[in-house]
Formats: structure tokens, sequence, C-alpha cells
């Protein structure tokens, strides 16, 4: 497994990933997909895109981006997506890892997730045995496909 700057010709399996992720409706804030125009002019407005590359097939990426502007542009954030087939083989933990250390390459001095949905308990657990803190929980935060609510928790790491 690689992780590894996107390209271009991964923009189609990058915004099928993003979409799928977006479909689940469990995990994104976005209600509307991407397609490869916009998810061409999307990924590119990211501060670094990366791919995780398993032998020429990209199974999964993550976007990398402050969270705020101005006094608090030194704060990161980010998005991760795991292509559904390939979820369960730690290819998460290597998206983050890697998102972190290009977070401190740009100059970012913190990473802050925003809105991690509570039952996301895997990603949570990921957070945590990184090293991420959680700061606490905003009860009823994340709109779920199904129509309920769920408390979402905010994270943060410093770089």
């Amino acid at each position: 497994m690689q992780i590894r700057n996107y390209c271009e010709t991964d923009v189609p399996t990058m915004v099928r990933i993003w979409n799928e992720v977006i479909e689940e409706g469990v995990a994104f804030p976005q209600l509307d997909f991407l397609d490869e125009e916009s998810g061409k002019a999307f990924f590119a407005t990211q501060t670094y895109c990366a791919v995780a590359d398993d032998n020429g097939t990209v199974v999964g990426l993550y976007i990398l981006h402050p969270n705020n502007i101005g006094r608090c542009g030194h704060i990161a954030n980010a998005s991760y997506a795991i292509d559904s087939v390939c979820r369960g083989k730690h290819i998460g933990e290597q998206l983050v890892s890697d998102c972190l250390n290009q977070a401190k390459e740009h100059g970012f001095k913190l990473m802050q997730f925003n809105a991690v949905v509570e039952n996301n308990v895997h990603a949570r657990h990921l957070y945590e045995r990184l090293g991420f803190v959680m700061l606490g929980t905003i009860p009823n935060g994340f709109l779920m496909r199904d129509g309920t609510y769920q408390n979402i928790c905010l994270y943060y790491y410093v770089l």
C-alpha cells in the first residue's frame, strides 16, 4: 500500500469512493454528490489530497485543508474515505498518519475534527489510538440518512 499525492487520472475513482460515503449518510456532512468535473475542482482546491494506492488501484483518499481562516488558519481539518470493499484493512490508519505528516509539512500546528459522528466507533478508536483528544460532544449535531440525529464529537491533535 502506498499513500501518495493524487493525480488527475485518480479523480473518477476518488469521486466514486467519496460519493459512496455521502450515499451511506453516516459520516460526511455533505448532501450533494460530486461528478467528475466538480470532483476535479473540489480535490484541486484542497491544501493536499492523497490516495491509498494498492498496486495501482485507488482504495481510499483524504483531503487536507485549513479548518478556518486568518488567525485560526494554522488549524487543519481533514476528511477520509475508504472504498467499502476495502474497509477493515487498516487503510484508514495509513491515511490518517500520512495526513498528520502532511499537515505538519504544510505548516499547520493542530488538526481539528469538527464532526466525528459518535457512533462511528471505528474512526473514533483510530483517532484516540493515534493520540487525538476528544473535546466533547454536540448533541444531535449530525443528521443521519435515516432521518435520525446522532451526537458529534470534536477532536484535536497537536502536530
